[in-house]
C-alpha cells in the first residue's frame, strides 16, 4: 500500500470539491479542472474538507495508481489556488518571441517565423523579447505547452543558441580544434 496514498488532502477554504461517479471536479480562484479516476482506486470526499484515496488490491499497478491519484488530486488543488508557470528563455542573435492575438510567434533563424497556437485556458505572455512566460491552472497543460515550445529549436550545447527553461542548465561542449604539424 502506498504511504502517500494515505494521506488525505485538505481542502482549503476557497476550494470546492464535487465528486460524481469516478470524475473529481475541483473549483477554485483561479479556475475549474475536472479528472477521471481508475477503477482501481477510489476517491472519497470527507465533510466537504478532505478528500481521501483508497486502493482496491495490492497488486503494483494498483499500489502505483494508489499514490498517483493522490498526488494528482493535490496538483489540481494547487493549481486552482496558486496556479502554474514555466519560463522560458531564449538564446542567440536575432532570436526572438512575441504573442499576436492567440498565437505565440517565434523567430528563431529559420527562414520563415514559427507560430504555435495558445491552448484554451494557459496564458502566455513575453515580459522581454527573449522571454516566454506560460501560466495557467492545469499543470500537465502548462508543461506541454511549455515543452512544445522548447522543441522548435532547443539549445545546443556548443554556443548554447535557442530555447531553454529558465532553471535548465545545459552543458556546455567544447568546439573542435584543429592541430597543425601533426603526423
Amino acid at each position: 500500500m502506498s504511504r502517500l496514498g494515505n494521506i488525505p488532502i485538505n481542502v482549503p477554504d476557497k476550494v470546492k470539491v464535487n465528486l460524481a461517479g469516478r470524475t473529481l471536479h475541483v473549483e477554485g480562484p483561479l479556475g475549474k479542472l475536472a479528472s477521471t479516476f481508475r477503477p482501481e482506486v477510489k476517491v472519497r470526499i470527507e465533510g466537504g474538507k478532505r478528500v481521501a484515496v483508497e486502493s482496491s488490491g495490492e497488486t503494483k499497478l494498483i499500489r502505483a495508481l494508489h499514490g498517483t491519484t493522490r498526488s494528482l488530486i493535490a496538483g489540481m488543488l494547487e493549481g486552482v489556488i496558486k496556479g502554474y508557470e514555466k519560463t522560458l528563455d531564449i538564446t542567440g542573435v536575432g532570436y526572438n518571441a512575441r504573442v499576436q492575438g492567440d498565437k505565440l510567434v517565434l523567430t528563431l533563424g529559420f527562414s520563415h517565423p514559427v507560430e504555435l497556437t495558445v491552448p484554451k485556458g494557459l496564458t502566455v505572455t513575453c515580459p522581454s523579447a527573449t522571454s516566454i512566460s506560460v501560466k495557467g491552472v492545469d499543470k500537465h497543460s502548462v508543461g506541454e505547452f511549455a515543452a512544445r515550445i522548447r522543441r522548435v529549436r532547443p539549445a545546443e550545447p556548443y554556443n548554447l543558441k535557442g530555447i531553454k527553461y529558465r532553471e535548465e542548465v545545459v552543458r556546455r561542449k567544447a568546439g573542435k580544434t584543429f592541430v597543425t604539424g601533426a603526423t
